[in-house]
């Protein structure tokens, strides 16, 4: 009896306590003719309790993956990330390009290449006529 009741506030302590599970976890833990005003701090005590405890815990979690990852070496930090993201957006925009702007920089380049083509090929034709209209050559 007393393994099962140790079981069940240590499963209440460190997973989600709700304030029913609290208030009778506080009910079985105090004597069956306790006050209701003992009840119910014991039940505050206990929520606020689990809830130091998960804060703790996943603080301590946090720590020891941050840790494990600098050891392994490799992985970038969401700072990290962050800083690369914000270098390449100032380089962008050093280059004239913007986030919508890439497709603006690559039509515009195509755009360029076609017109160098149509003004080759206007020479290349008006090269080969004469103003008589006759073909020069030979």
């Amino acid at each position: 009896m007393i393994i099962d009741d140790l079981r069940k506030t240590v499963e209440g302590l460190l997973g989600t306590l709700t304030p029913a599970k609290a208030q009778q976890l506080a009910k079985d833990m105090l004597e069956p003719g306790a006050a209701k005003e003992q009840v119910a701090k014991t039940t505050a005590d206990l929520l606020e309790w689990s809830h130091a405890n998960r804060e703790r815990l996943s603080t301590f979690v946090r720590r020891e993956i941050a840790d494990q990852l600098k050891a392994v070496g490799g992985v970038a930090s969401q700072t990290e990330l962050d800083a690369l993201k914000k270098r390449v957006r100032d380089l962008e925009r050093a280059a004239g390009m913007t986030a919508s702007g890439r497709a603006k920089a690559a039509k515009s380049a195509s755009t360029r290449t076609r017109t160098a083509a149509k003004r080759t090929a206007a020479t290349k034709t008006s090269t080969k006529t004469t103003p008589s209209g006759s073909a020069s050559g030979g």
